[in-house]
């Protein structure tokens, strides 16, 4: 499908969203920008009324926009996956849609990226306005993602970034069920850095994201896009081999040359435990290995979509 060059798209991910979208959407038509540009709204799957109000306020609004509807919740970066694939800007830029990513920073983004020549800026919160629980949870998964994926540089891998549409169209590429947008991002460039941006207060009720999600989101990062988890395995292996050999080699020395023999019931099952879990952790670590691939083999759908409007703009 052709669609109209934009100097740069907005892709939004929606869930739960009914109370937010009026004032989020009054924030982008007050925009004071000069240049051609768009809004692609991704609402994935809300159980509530989120897709009939937006659509009812882009019928009246001046934004040139494309709505998005998910058939069930897949979860925000197959969202934003799916935002990618109908995004048209040189520049795409990333928002969640509570507010807390003010539009007028994600401009300073963009102008950012274009006049440094990045294929990826992140937004670093200057003030992180979440729950501590999340901002533990984050920093554990930034940490991971950085160890694993040899992500070089200071850089807080935010959902608050700004990519260049050549590197977005080959993230949009991507089949797989497991989506982690940064992942695919340190795969396809090194262009990367950040900017210090604010991080407003929610604008109203909870955030969706739970310490179910957080976790979901570290296994992906984990499994999904590095080998490191298994080679760590091999080394755990190895280590406790050899460990192992050692305590029977020290056992064998000791009943040749002592005499008296103390019963070793406590360390013979104190061995067998350390062990025993030593294999059911390695043994998991394959196993999640091996249901993710038989999951993206049998077709595990990565999103699918219920329906596409756009207002102002090439869809409508």
């Amino acid at each position: 499908m052709n669609r109209k060059k934009y100097g740069f798209s907005m892709v939004i991910p929606l869930y739960k969203s009914e109370s937010s979208i009026p004032d989020l959407i009054k924030r982008l038509e007050n925009l004071s920008i000069t240049e051609s540009w768009n809004v692609v709204f991704v609402d994935d799957g809300s159980p509530d009324n989120t897709y009939q109000t937006i659509k009812d306020i882009l019928q009246n609004s001046p934004l040139n926009a494309i709505l998005v509807r998910h058939t069930r919740n897949y979860g925000e970066h197959n969202a934003v996956l799916t935002g990618y694939r109908h995004a048209s800007g040189e520049y795409i830029l990333n928002l969640d849609d509570d507010l807390q990513n003010p539009p007028e920073e994600a401009l300073r983004m963009l102008q950012y990226a274009r006049d440094n020549n990045f294929d990826v800026v992140y937004g670093n919160y200057r003030s992180k306005k979440h729950a501590s629980w999340r901002n533990i949870g984050s920093l554990f998964a930034n940490l991971t993602a950085k160890f694993l994926l040899d992500i070089n540089g200071t850089e807080y891998l935010s959902s608050f970034r700004c990519v260049s549409f050549h590197i977005a169209k080959n993230i949009a590429d991507y089949k797989g069920p497991y989506v982690y947008i940064d992942g695919i991002l340190s795969q396809l460039t090194s262009s990367i850095s950040s900017l210090d941006v604010q991080h407003d207060e929610r604008f109203m009720g909870e955030s969706n994201y739970n310490m179910r999600r957080l976790i979901r989101l570290w296994l992906v990062i984990l499994t999904g896009f590095s080998l490191m988890p298994l080679r760590i395995a091999i080394l755990i292996g190895i280590s406790t081999a050899l460990l192992g050999a050692s305590g029977l080699g020290y056992a064998l020395i000791s009943s040749i040359f002592e005499k008296n023999q103390i019963p070793g019931w406590t360390s013979i099952i104190s061995s067998i435990l350390f062990f025993g879990g030593i294999q059911c952790l390695l043994l998991g670590v394959v196993g999640e290995y091996i249901g993710r691939i038989y999951l993206a083999i049998s077709g595990k759908p990565q999103s699918l979509v219920r329906s596409i409007d756009g207002f102002n703009s090439s869809l409508s």
